[in-house]
């Protein structure tokens, strides 16, 4: 019972840290599209997300692995908890019809 106490931090810390990556990567697919340079806005935001989460894992994990095992579970819980407040993808207005295909052609 103390070790499962003990990793439930582990576990929040991992939520908090995929939270910020994931929302972060939404946030930049949002911005990087309309921008000028988008390349800028992606690999930027890469890097700091990325680096941002390595040392998040790396400070949670004390070099127990059980501490970083836990973290990352809730890093992957993150994902789908952002993935369901973002909602679903919104095809532009812009975007052409798409074209129906028939079973058979004559």
């Amino acid at each position: 019972m103390t070790e499962t106490v003990s990793l439930a931090p582990a576990l929040a810390a991992g939520v908090v840290i995929g939270a910020i990556f994931f929302g972060g990567l939404w946030w930049t697919v949002r911005k990087g599209v309309s921008s000028r340079f988008p390349v800028l806005w992606f690999f930027g935001s890469l890097l700091l997300r990325t680096s941002m989460a390595v040392a998040g894992f790396y400070l949670v994990s004390g070099g127990r692995w059980e501490r970083l095992l836990v973290c990352l579970s809730g890093f992957v819980m993150a994902r789908f908890i952002v993935t369901r407040l973002a909602g679903p993808p919104v095809a532009p207005h812009n975007a052409p019809a798409k074209e129906i295909g028939h079973a058979s052609e004559s």
